[in-house]
């Protein structure tokens, strides 16, 4: 699996829209057959920063993604919105999904 995390710096002005901007490439993404995830997630500390957090099954899925349509039209309208270029983690791991964080299991009720 693909697995990767990206910091996007939005200009203030469009922070709190941002979720409806990335509506559409959102959507196209999640619905990508080789798509694990692609959940955004807002900074506590800084409101105009998000985090992406995507997965894809493998390669061949990361590269379908990168030369969709909608990553097309992701790469022309986004850079407007944003302060600088967004910075990534990009790496491929032995596993397929989410695991537990034994350090914090929750007992069974």
């Amino acid at each position: 699996m693909i697995f990767i995390a990206a910091k996007f710096k939005v200009r203030a002005e469009f922070a709190e829209d941002w979720p409806e901007i990335v509506g559409p490439f959102t959507a196209a993404t999640r619905a990508e057959p080789g798509c694990r995830w692609f959940d955004w997630s807002r900074s506590v500390e800084d409101p105009s920063e998000y985090v992406l957090l995507e997965a894809f099954a493998d390669g061949d899925a990361g590269a379908a993604h990168v030369s969709s349509a909608h990553f097309a039209e992701a790469r022309r309208t986004l850079p407007p919105h944003l302060v600088a270029t967004p910075e990534i983690i990009n790496f491929t791991i032995d596993q397929d999904g989410w695991s537990a964080l034994g350090e914090l299991a929750v007992p069974a009720s």
